[in-house]
């Protein structure tokens, strides 16, 4: 199941579900709970996609494909590489992505996000699953020059609009959510990266459990899972998309200043 949140044709936050390539259902209750359909089917293009969520904190996890460690040049690392993305950095499907000024490089960066489903402190490998709600695409947009510069990733990754989420939440069993599944970004018509999750480094119990060790997880936060190889630049006027198998499209364009797609 595909779960998400949108403004309906009053400007109303409503929580949806999937039900077609154009159709959601509008829901009552709690995401992290229960919750049930509530009224009629609405039409995708009469409405706008949110981030299907705002987290406390997007945790992000570095070097985690073996190819992105060799381009970026960079040791294999021997456990985790976490840094923190600020929530307001989080937009959503069609939002805009800002470059900021002073920047001379932007990249793109699509990774799979772990979305956490109740509150979680030092949770063993063997449990985190009960730990995890659902997935999600996360674009951990990255000044390049920035990080560099610093040495260290709060700058370069924590600009306003440098955490698109979603559009949607894929829910399902440890089973439905553990399996590998193709990832991908594409800058206008152009495929930059093009990997599976199941090359990860670190999969999804291990960073679970491994950040619940050093910070206290809410329902609601996003573990973005790292890169594949293949990350590039983005300039004014280009759109970017990232598809994760079994959860969709995410599609931004980039902007030197705030501006929205539509969603046709």
């Amino acid at each position: 199941m595909l779960v998400g949140r949108i403004l309906d044709a009053k400007g109303r936050p409503r929580l949806v579900r999937k039900i077609s390539e154009d159709m959601v259902q509008p829901l009552s209750g709690n995401i992290f709970g229960s919750f049930w359909d509530d009224g009629e089917p609405i039409a995708l293009d009469s409405i706008r996609i949110l981030a299907p969520l705002l987290p406390s904190k997007v945790i992000g996890i570095g070097s985690n494909y073996k190819k992105h460690i060799e381009e970026m040049g960079r040791p294999t690392p021997k456990h985790p590489k976490v840094f923190l993305k600020p929530n307001t950095a989080v937009i959503g499907h069609c939002d805009a992505i800002q470059i900021p000024p002073d920047t001379t490089r932007v990249d793109h960066e699509v990774e799979l996000g772990v979305v956490i489903g109740k509150t979680t402190y030092r949770i063993s490998e063997e449990d985190s699953w009960s730990a995890v709600m659902g997935l999600t695409i996360v674009n951990d947009v990255t000044a390049r020059d920035f990080q560099r510069e610093d040495g260290i990733f709060t700058r370069g990754k924590g600009f306003n609009t440098f955490c698109p989420i979603g559009p949607w939440i894929q829910l399902g069993t440890p089973e439905d959510l553990a399996t590998p599944r193709q990832i991908q970004c594409w800058v206008d018509d152009e495929l930059r990266q093009d990997s599976s999750t199941g090359d990860m480094l670190f999969h999804i119990p291990k960073l679970v459990s491994f950040v619940s060790n050093i910070m206290t997880l809410l329902p609601g936060d996003i573990i973005a899972t790292g890169t594949p190889s293949g990350v590039g630049p983005l300039v004014d006027g280009q759109t970017v998309r990232m598809e994760v198998e079994g959860i969709g499209r995410l599609i931004n364009p980039v902007v030197n200043r705030e501006d929205r797609c539509s969603l046709s």
